[in-house]
């Protein structure tokens, strides 16, 4: 059977799409800009083909031709955030937005705070490191959990973990969840954190509650008795959803470590693994010498794991959004994403595609399913 393995580097946009401007990203280009300002080289990213992504025509280690199929791909659904970029990956369309929110509405919050008897901090848009080191002090003192937002549809709540447990915390981040719901928000984001005034630090326990997603090409994937293995955040953006095992990790570190072992014991099935902290460590936080090394750590992993891939084997390597680490503000960009695809020794151009739901489209081909009704596949 398939052994496939798809690897979401969570952020990594390679240029401002067409409608870039509609969300006032022109000019973003997280990858191009951080090899700009570092000089990065990813060797093992271009032997499959990076450097012809980024229009260096030729630009492969040595000259040779790259070892993989290459291309661009456009998102089609609204928004430039996870859930977004996930589910249409997985072949969910979004015709309607999440909704984003400067304030969450009166009614929202009080269905919260009746629910779990607690009354909130904040409430308003903020870089989350920001608004813990605002309001954390004033949170130890009161016990009242810090509630804020971002340009995303997320509704993230941060609380101490000598305050609030993590395990209530989560309890709380469900009951929103399930108010949120009716207001069309994409993610409930857990943030639990330690440390004292001053010196506030997130720790690994975070945890998302997303909406439910529709069908996807990982229900009919699990459906037909074959293997979803998640690695990282993946379970969370579904809900769950079509995922038959799951393996949560705090760093990308763990993540690779996780999906490596997971490819190497497994036969058949997907692999499907988010490595986050491109986008939460070093996107959000405007870092880019940061950025740049944690992909230079991602090239030399992927080149001890590229000899362990057989060619009947299918390895995508794409991204969900941008989250140019030169750009203004700390959110993400709507940008164009990388597509590397490995498979039966083929390689070539694979051009801008028209959506991510062409990788549910190519899976379903890969695993002898009926034709996935969104996308077009590129195997």
């Amino acid at each position: 059977m398939t052994r496939c393995l798809l690897i979401v580097l969570d952020s990594l946009g390679v240029g401002a799409a067409p409608d870039a401007a509609d969300y006032g990203d022109e000019g973003a280009d997280t990858l191009g800009h951080i090899i700009a300002r570092t000089g990065l080289r990813l060797p093992a990213l271009h032997s499959l083909g990076l450097g012809r992504i980024l229009g260096e025509e030729g630009g492969e280690e040595g000259g040779a031709a790259p070892l993989a199929s290459y291309g661009r791909m456009r998102e089609r659904s609204p928004g430039k955030d996870s859930t977004t970029g996930h589910w249409e990956i997985a072949g969910a369309v979004l015709e309607e937005p999440f909704a984003v929110f400067e304030h969450f509405p009166a009614g929202l919050m009080e269905a919260i705070e009746e629910e779990t008897g607690l009354r909130f901090l904040g409430n308003h848009p903020a870089s989350g490191t920001a608004i813990i080191e605002g309001l954390g002090e004033e949170h130890m003192r009161t016990g009242r959990p810090i509630l804020y937002t971002s340009a995303d549809s997320v509704l993230q709540i941060a609380a101490h973990e000598e305050v609030i447990g993590v395990e209530r915390l989560y309890a709380v981040c469900a009951a929103a969840r399930r108010h949120a719901d009716a207001w069309r928000i994409g993610r409930v984001i857990a943030r639990p954190f330690t440390g004292r005034p001053g010196s506030f630090t997130r720790t690994e326990r975070r945890h998302d509650f997303s909406m439910r997603p529709p069908r996807t090409v990982l229900d009919a994937i699990s459906e037909a008795g074959i293997a979803v293995r998640a690695v990282g955040k993946i379970a969370d953006l579904f809900a769950g959803q079509g995922i038959t095992e799951t393996h949560p990790t705090g760093s990308n570190a763990q993540g690779m470590q996780a999906t490596e072992e997971l490819w190497r014991r497994n036969e058949a099935g997907l692999v499907f693994t988010n490595l986050v902290d491109f986008d939460t460590l070093y996107g959000h936080r405007r870092d880019v010498a940061g950025y740049a090394v944690a992909l230079a750590e991602f090239d030399a992993w992927l080149a001890g794991l590229l000899p362990r891939c057989r060619p009947e084997d299918l390895v995508i390597i794409t991204a969900d959004h941008g989250n140019d680490p030169t750009y203004r503000g700390t959110d993400h960009t709507r940008e164009e994403v990388p597509l590397l695809v490995l498979h039966g020794g083929r390689a070539g151009p694979l051009g801008t595609r028209d959506g991510f739901a062409d990788i549910a489209a190519s899976l379903a081909v890969a695993f002898g399913l009926p034709p996935w009704p969104r996308g077009r596949p590129f195997l």
